[in-house]
């Protein structure tokens, strides 16, 4: 757990994928072929309270979708990179836009096409549905399902290691 802090410590760009992660890997479609995603208010919020800790939040995700960026305008995201079949070049271009190191950068997924950038981050975590060569990689697995909390888990595991936890949540009285 310590190498994990040691890690969170430094984390100033957090990376999140999206199908599996930030949903629970389900995917609807409405009668007229328009995808529909359920997103987690929680995670949101955890996103929320992560930025306003100061650490920026970024999305990079195989999939290009409407409702991807509707909820990532809603949650302040700015730095969004959909449909990215190589997601470790995705990666390497937002850092290069965001002007951080892969050691500040951390990232949270669920599938083998996560790997590389797994293992190329600071902070590399998975959601414990993900299969098991992807945890392999994990400097840490959440308790709580893409799409059930998993975000928010880590997002307060980040801010805990920052000393920033306890004044984002006493701001709203908690």
């Amino acid at each position: 757990m310590q190498d994990i802090r040691a890690r969170a410590r430094a984390i100033r760009l957090a990376i999140f994928d999206v199908d599996g992660v930030l949903t629970d890997g389900t995917l609807s479609f409405t009668g007229a072929g328009e995808e529909v995603k359920s997103f987690n208010v929680l995670d949101g919020h955890g996103m929320r309270l992560l930025r306003a800790g100061g650490v920026e939040l970024a999305i990079i995700t195989s999939r290009a979708s409407r409702a991807v960026a509707q909820r990532m305008a809603q949650l302040g995201v700015g730095l969004v990179r959909m449909g990215a079949e190589d997601k470790l070049a995705a990666f390497d271009e937002l850092l290069a836009r965001a002007g951080f190191a892969a050691a500040e950068a951390s990232f949270l997924g669920d599938d083998l096409q996560d790997v590389p950038v797994m293992r190329r981050c600071g902070l590399a975590a998975a959601v414990p549905n993900a299969p098991a060569a992807v945890r392999r990689h994990a400097h840490y697995v959440t308790r709580a399902r893409g799409g059930g909390g998993a975000a928010r888990e880590f997002c307060e595991l980040i801010l805990h290691a920052q000393g920033a936890l306890r004044a984002r949540l006493a701001a709203f009285g908690a």
